[in-house]
């Protein structure tokens, strides 16, 4: 079996960036900046959202499902919040803060009103980080967390959930999201898929089914976009699909580059986190919304 250290590492963000934008892949995962050899992110209150509400939902899981609605999930949301609080969430007034921190208690009241799946058995991968060798003979492994895989006990199978905080936009048709998450659970846990949703949570009461995709096709489909990742890693070629002028992915990337961006701090992994003035955060928003996160 190949070292797994030296493998090319893809995921559903590292395939959605590479394909938006090689040149936003690169600054977002392989570009390290030169004085302290750290890598570099870049923090807006949309993604301090997203976040938060994530963290908060995801850790029901890890409860009893009897348990998991006895404490008020805005209640652990505000007990969390601060994690993001000002500008290490990008916010550069309290009134933008506010108004965020507002939407994600309202996307969380809503769960509470209608739990749906998330009062149900839920299964719980047994790795921090699921993986597995897309292509040993690529030496390709394809990794990522699945928000929610509810149990389905009279099938003995599992259903998809993926949390969506968006504000309006809806997944594009073509996104290979839901093609590597189908990928990864069967590769990770014994169990058939036989469901898979989004949960719009700023749109929706419920998760909302989608197609099941072909599990030889995604195969096909994810691995075609991986080679070509693997294949600008070694070459070193990365550019943005509109020039030298950039796009709404790389630009905003680009000015921590040049250093005209602000630093508010460490991240996981000890990545630097960066944010940018508020005309910035919309166009980065809008980007991100435009991929759908």
């Amino acid at each position: 079996m190949p070292d797994k250290y030296k493998a090319t590492w893809i995921s559903y963000s590292r395939i959605r960036d590479f394909q938006t934008c090689p040149r936003a892949f690169y600054l977002n995962y392989i570009y390290r900046q030169p004085e302290n050899h750290h890598k570099i992110q870049l923090m807006t209150p949309a993604l301090a959202l997203g976040q938060v509400v994530h963290q908060v939902l995801e850790s029901l899981s890890k409860l009893p499902t009897k348990e998991r609605f006895k404490i008020s999930l805005v209640r652990k949301f505000n007990q969390l919040w601060p994690q993001v609080s000002g500008r290490k969430g990008g916010f550069v007034d309290e009134t933008t803060e506010l108004n965020y921190k507002q939407r994600g208690e309202a996307m969380l009241r809503r769960v509470m009103q209608n739990p749906g799946p998330l009062a149900h058995l839920a299964v719980k991968i047994g790795q921090d980080l699921p993986w597995y060798w897309l292509s040993e003979k690529d030496e390709i492994i394809l990794s990522g967390k699945i928000d929610w895989l509810e149990y389905l006990p009279d099938q003995d199978a599992v259903h998809i959930i993926d949390f969506k905080t968006s504000r309006r936009n809806r997944e594009a048709v073509d996104s290979l999201q839901l093609p590597i998450y189908h990928l990864l659970v069967n590769h990770v846990q014994h169990r058939r898929v036989a469901k898979i949703s989004y949960w719009y949570l700023n749109l929706d009461e419920a998760p909302v089914a989608q197609k099941l995709p072909n599990i030889e096709e995604a195969q096909t489909a994810v691995l075609t976009v991986a080679k070509k990742i693997k294949t600008a890693t070694k070459l070193g070629i990365f550019k943005c699909p509109q020039g030298e002028r950039g796009c709404r992915a790389c630009r905003p990337l680009e000015k921590i580059v040049r250093g005209e961006a602000e630093f508010v701090g460490q991240g996981q992994y000890g990545k630097d986190i960066f944010m940018l003035p508020p005309i910035e955060h919309r166009e980065i928003d809008l980007a991100k919304n435009s991929q759908l996160l």
